[in-house]
């Protein structure tokens, strides 16, 4: 047996713990945490908090929960120390290849260990746990292991981290290979589909090759050198994936964290870690997507490679084969099974139940509220009018202002009669009421001088506009037969008039009302790159205006494009009108108004920033001192012309 330097041994560390562990810390501790926290995990959290920890689903609730753990029962027992595969690291001709095994040994293993009698079920089996990235090999990205001597990996499990891998003796030692070690087990493909062979007592050859291309397609073992998830009977090499990366932890990645991955690989000078044609497609279309956050990406894609710069070599090379084995997973290279897919009718019974214990949680909030905070209160459907008035008329002064407003949450108790009041009090409440209104319309909330000031501004800014105090540049065509100005109006040649392009200064409704002005503020969007705001409203503008069969269509095409997690153009708006807007979209009843919230926020941002921005930028001063040099010289002509024709009109 060989002994292992301190790289090895770190390495080895890698291949058992994962990336996101910490490496001076002990199983022991590790477990003893893990178990309290599982006995009482939200005991001292808020009741709020603990409210929305229980939307969380649980493991157990996973659509391929029980696949996963038949998958990984196999692939513990593969990582046996006296029974498994025999994982060990291999001697190249300058470099070390630790922690491989080949497609063969899985084969060989899964056909000896379920007696087997075809030959191709070892290798369905092996394909399958590589397809959801349980195994991977280490020379390309197809997760798949064949019944040759290409080298494999795997990861033993956080309890097995002393196994050694089993069969090491039954087997000799492939040419250019070492012998196992405790830490760090490998061996070739032929040496999977033998273990599998001699531990089920298969008899066909197929059948130990078909299971562990079931355990490559999964995951828990992966090639070393290609990364299609398959496994192959053949000497390849496979490496075992680490617990942290199974697919059973219900694993999401998000585009954000796919292009953290793929800038990473780009900062590193290594030909084994180049993009191959798709990923460096991704990443231009990542990068296209995320471009407003771009930065921010890059930097953390940069504090990443850092912290793997410290790491020793073999350790590197282990973990950054086990996270390309996650993303192959994740991100199937084209042509490849998605395994990550879940069924739709699986998929529904999930959000059924996350929605239910949602409403769940609402109701543990309502009632913590109702308990503890002293603001709210309970209006009770049976008190009457007279009494619930009698405590409102306590709030209100003699000139009609309320002393203090407090935030009323009605109960709605289910079989239980209401009074009715009687005629008497009806018009006792009526009566009061009105009395109250009185009171507050002899209390003005608004100066009568400023009231004047507004409506004088408001009537001469418009007055070179109101055609009975301006007379109009065209005749309108509702008093005359003259189509003169609807024709200007649809030809939009420039340059527009000064009176027109000064009007678009007064609000933003005004500029939006106007064609060219509608136009000429995209185009300043687009350079602040902010025109997918501009563009969202318009299009909640234009639903507004369509027939009710295509409304429900048309508003989930605007929310994939503008509001969806992987939108192309995604617009800022806060997270209350971004679910209140997925609740309206997605429960099937999509109207035309659906959308009101999201765009009012829109619409304020944009009048709020984008919209006094573009009054102070050069692009419309310029265009608006070009309208005033045009239109100066138009009149100089006009006024030639004019007398041309008089003076032709009189000779």
């Amino acid at each position: 047996m060989v002994t292992m330097n301190s790289s090895e041994k770190a390495a080895s560390k890698a291949c058992q713990q994962g990336p996101s562990r910490d490496n001076s810390k002990c199983i022991k501790e590790e477990k003893e945490k893990d178990r309290d926290k599982k006995e009482n995990p939200t005991a001292s959290l808020p009741p709020q908090v603990q409210a929305l920890m229980s939307t969380i689903p649980s493991p157990e609730e996973s659509p391929n929960y029980l696949v996963y753990k038949k998958m990984e029962a196999l692939i513990e027992k593969m990582q046996d120390e006296t029974t498994g595969v025999p994982v060990k690291t291999v001697k190249s001709f300058m470099t070390k290849i630790p922690s491989v095994f080949t497609g063969q040994d899985i084969v060989a293993w899964i056909t000896r260990h379920y007696s087997l009698d075809e030959a191709w079920e070892p290798v369905h089996i092996a394909h399958l746990l590589a397809a959801h990235g349980y195994l991977f090999p280490i020379d390309d990205h197809n997760l798949t292991v064949k019944n040759e001597n290409n080298y494999y990996s795997v990861l033993d499990h956080p309890p097995l981290l002393s196994r050694r891998g089993v069969g090491a003796g039954a087997h000799s030692t492939p040419p250019g290979c070492t012998r196992a070690s405790p830490y760090c087990p490998h061996n070739v493909h032929y040496l999977i589909v033998s273990w599998i062979t001699r531990h089920y007592s298969l008899d066909e050859v197929w059948e130990p090759v078909h299971i562990a291309h079931l355990l490559a397609a999964h995951g828990y073992l992966f090639p070393i050198d290609d990364h299609n998830l398959t496994v192959k009977n053949e000497n390849n090499y496979y490496r075992f994936q680490t617990p942290y990366f199974w697919p059973s932890n219900q694993w999401e990645p998000e585009n954000t964290d796919y292009a953290v991955y793929l800038c990473k690989r780009t900062m590193q000078n290594k030909a084994r870690l180049e993009l191959a044609d798709y990923e460096a497609e991704s990443l231009a279309r990542l990068q296209k997507m995320f471009s407003r956050k771009w930065e921010f990406i890059f930097m953390q894609a940069e504090a990443q490679s850092k912290v793997d710069k410290k790491r020793d070599k073999l350790e590197r090379k282990v973990l950054d084969s086990q996270e390309r084995a996650f993303w192959d997973v994740h991100r199937p290279m084209p042509g490849c099974v998605n395994t990550t897919e879940i069924d739709p009718k699986k998929l529904s019974r999930i959000n059924a139940l996350k929605a239910k214990r949602l409403r769940q949680c609402q109701e543990l909030i309502l009632q913590h509220n109702l308990k503890n905070n002293p603001i709210v209160t309970i209006t009770n459907p049976q008190e009457s009018e007279e009494e619930i008035q009698k405590k409102n008329e306590n709030t209100i002064k003699e000139n009609g202002e309320t002393s203090q407003t407090n935030i009323t949450v009605t109960c709605f108790p289910t079989d239980l009669p209401t009074k009715t009041p009687t005629i008497e009090q009806q018009i006792d409440t009526a009566k009061r009421q009105v009395s109250m209104l009185r009171a507050r319309l002899e209390r003005r909330n608004v100066r009568l001088s400023k009231v004047h000031d507004m409506l004088i501004a408001y009537c001469e800014q418009y007055a070179e506009y109101d055609p009975f105090f301006t007379a109009p540049e065209w005749p309108n065509p509702w008093l005359s037969d003259a189509t003169d100005m609807w024709e200007q109006e649809k030809q939009s040649k420039e340059p527009l008039p000064l009176r027109r392009v000064r009007r678009w200064s007064f609000s933003l409704r005004e500029l939006l009302q106007d064609n060219c002005g509608k136009e000429h503020f995209a185009k300043f969007l687009s350079k602040e790159f902010s025109g997918e705001n501009l563009k969202f409203w318009l299009a909640v503008q234009e639903l507004k205006a369509l027939p009710v069969r295509r409304v429900a269509t048309r508003a989930k095409e605007i929310w994939k494009e503008y509001l969806a997690s992987d939108a192309p153009s995604p617009v800022n708006i806060d997270a209350a009108s971004r679910e209140l807007t997925r609740q309206k979209v997605e429960s099937g009843q999509a109207d035309r108004y659906c959308f009101d919230q999201a765009q009012a926020h829109v619409y304020h941002l944009m009048k709020s920033d984008s919209y006094s921005r573009y009054l102070r930028s050069e692009m419309y001063k310029d265009y608006l001192n070009g309208s005033k040099k045009k239109t100066s010289v138009k009149g100089i002509r006009s006024i030639v012309s004019f007398t041309a024709r008089k003076e032709t009109s009189t000779n």
